[in-house]
């Protein structure tokens, strides 16, 4: 079943009184690991936190909307405090700015957002943001008042893929709902193609917004679309199938990500195995011998909702038995948060048992094999893998030595070409990898790869 998580519906409303045990349980059956009733007022938040006392997967948060900014006063801010220390609360708001319904003056929507802001880094909580037609003074207040301290999540998100990019670099999540899947292109979908996964949230604002094609089926019948939780599925299917990856994975990432952001749920205990796009990636070492800026581990604990920071290293049974049958894949790939070549032994180890059980076995290095052994490993890779993968990640030694910072300095990149000239050479299926960032000639790097004969995937 997939791990699907809803992080933010509003299911204390009386859109749900006649129905609400029900609709608890299909979210239930739909999945649904968590969710996170949103406060928007102090009857709406001491409401969610009731919710959530009665059933062990729904959390609350508390906050004022800014409809409501006009409410917000020193008592009310006070009572909100006290709301906001209860355990089953895991986020304030939500708050932020409406400046297209303007229902609160607009100098009050400000000063409530700044006091929650002040208010969620007083009690160590996230932020869940609401931005209608405010974009440039949200940002403002949230720089103003140190809002990427605590983090949080910008709900029902209203920009394009440039202000995500703001909104993450603030240490922001971006939260996606039903209007993702009422057209076939536009900048939502863009902003969902293009924000980091470990950066992404789904959630359905129920009863509102509802996702296609439960919409369309109610309005077909001249029925009010009412949205609930267990249509946060039709949003992760719309999503995973613009980003072109399976729906399973993305609801298991989206799902850590709540459990990270809003601290539910247990510490995840570290993957040697994970599996995902039809493959099994093995995560047999953290070392690494390049410090590469960009390096999602440097970023997260975690990858595609998976934990990949080891507390040691396993064994080759431990590997063993976390693969299990390995012919369930389409390949099997050493590819974690370190460089596998760094356990060569291991690596030959298991990829000799892997081959000899029927599976596919690919390796992802960054190239330093040789330079690791101080020999030439790639006639020891010959029985233990299929294919290798090597990430050039640069034109030339002086921009390798500058973002990817190897443990071998610059000589380092003249030796992750002469690898993969050796891995041709021995009859390897070879293909190399480059990172577009700022630095790289992507065309440059794709002319290397020509001269060696091997083809190039982009990665963003």
């Amino acid at each position: 079943m997939r791990r699907l998580s809803d992080t933010h519906v509003h299911l204390n409303l009386r859109d749900f009184a006649r129905d609400r045990d029900e609709v608890i349980a299909r979210a239930r059956s739909a999945g649904i690991e968590l969710l996170v009733n949103v406060g928007f007022s102090l009857t709406t938040s001491r409401e969610s936190v009731r919710l959530a006392e009665a059933h062990d997967f729904i959390y609350a948060s508390v906050g004022v909307h800014p409809h409501e900014a006009s409410t917000l006063t020193d008592a009310l801010l006070s009572k909100l405090r006290s709301l906001a220390e209860h355990p089953r609360v895991v986020a304030l708001g939500e708050t932020g700015l409406d400046y297209y319904r303007d229902l609160s003056r607009r100098e009050d929507q400000r000063n409530a957002f700044r006091a929650q802001i002040r208010l969620a880094r007083d009690v160590g909580l996230p932020l869940i943001i609401h931005n209608r037609d405010a974009l440039d003074d949200v940002l403002t207040i949230m720089d103003e008042e140190d809002a990427g301290s605590v983090g949080g999540v910008m709900h029902c998100f209203p920009g394009d893929a440039a202000y995500a990019r703001e909104v993450v670099a603030r240490g922001f999540h971006v939260g996606i709902g039903g209007p993702v899947t009422y057209s076939r292109k536009g900048r939502l979908l863009d902003v969902a193609r293009e924000v980091p996964v470990t950066r992404l949230l789904l959630e359905t604002d129920a009863p509102w917004l509802t996702p296609e094609p439960h919409r369309g089926r109610a309005r077909k019948h001249g029925q009010r679309p009412r949205n609930e939780p267990a249509y946060v599925a039709d949003v992760a299917e719309t999503i995973a199938t613009i980003r072109g990856v399976d729906v399973a994975d993305l609801a298991r990432a989206t799902t850590g990500n709540a459990m990270r952001l809003f601290s539910i749920g247990a510490t995840q205990r570290p993957s040697i195995a994970y599996e995902m796009w039809g493959n099994l990636y093995l995560n047999i070492t953290n070392r690494c011998t390049n410090e590469c800026g960009f390096c999602v581990r440097y970023q997260s604990d975690t990858l595609w909702g998976y934990n990949l920071k080891l507390d040691r290293e396993p064994t080759v049974e431990d590997i063993v038995e976390a693969v299990g049958d390995p012919t369930r894949f389409r390949e099997v790939v050493f590819c974690g948060y370190g460089e596998p070549t760094t356990r060569l032994d291991v690596l030959l180890d298991v990829g000799r048992r892997l081959r000899t059980a029927g599976a596919r076995v690919r390796l992802d290095t960054n190239g330093h094999g040789n330079l690791i052994w101080s020999r030439n490993i790639v006639p020891d890779l010959e029985d233990a893998v299929d294919s290798v993968s090597v990430s050039l990640n640069a034109q030339d030694a002086a921009t390798y030595s500058e973002i990817c910072r190897p443990k071998f300095g610059e000589k380092t990149f003249d030796h992750v070409v002469g690898f993969v000239r050796e891995c041709v050479k021995a009859g390897l299926e070879v293909t190399t990898s480059v990172v577009a960032v700022p630095e790289v000639d992507v065309e440059a790097v794709r002319k290397i790869a020509a001269g060696l004969g091997v083809p190039l995937r982009v990665r963003g």
